[in-house]
């Protein structure tokens, strides 16, 4: 069974790459070109002061779409991971709270953002899809090495004997 899994891991970390990455650089591509509703999305969220929100949401698309594309290339994939990682707990728990104190609001991960019709919510398939890319990024992380990739595979330790 180890074997099969040794076989198949690369092309599981193609997947889980090309997954999280690719919904990075989308999600931050659709954004890129609209920083007024980017900063709307993050102001929505009423977590920070309006001047960081702003910032945030100029800085965060572009974020977004170099994580995607270094995931893409396989470029630095435990570092990126972690990184991607990070963003999507930090996601969970902002639409977490958004529901928690019954904040009418659309995510505005994919653009868009702001206050929505009570009822039009998606606050439980938001978190757990940002649940699921989470998971990705820690197997990326656990798993760096993967097919296509432009980073180098790890060099192997080699003991004394190897060496004499």
């Amino acid at each position: 069974m180890k074997e099969k899994f040794v076989i198949a891991q690369p092309w599981i970390g193609l997947f889980a790459r090309l997954i999280l990455g690719g919904v990075l650089f989308v999600a931050g591509y659709l954004k890129v070109s609209a920083p007024d509703k980017s900063q709307m999305a993050v102001r929505a969220y009423e977590m920070l002061p309006i001047s960081f929100a702003n910032v945030l949401g100029l800085v965060l698309p572009f974020a977004e779409v170099a994580m995607g594309a270094l995931l893409i290339l396989g470029s630095l994939t435990r570092v990126v991971a972690a990184l991607g990682g990070f963003t999507m707990v930090i996601f969970i728990i902002a639409i977490s709270q958004a529901w928690a104190r019954g904040l009418n609001i659309d995510c505005g991960c994919f653009g868009g953002g702001g206050a929505v019709e009570p009822g039009q919510t998606k606050y439980l398939q938001e978190i757990l899809r940002d649940a699921g890319l989470a998971f990705l990024a820690a197997y990326l992380i656990r798993y760096p090495v993967t097919k296509f990739s432009v980073d180098k595979k790890p060099i192997e330790n080699t003991s004394q004997k190897d060496v004499a």
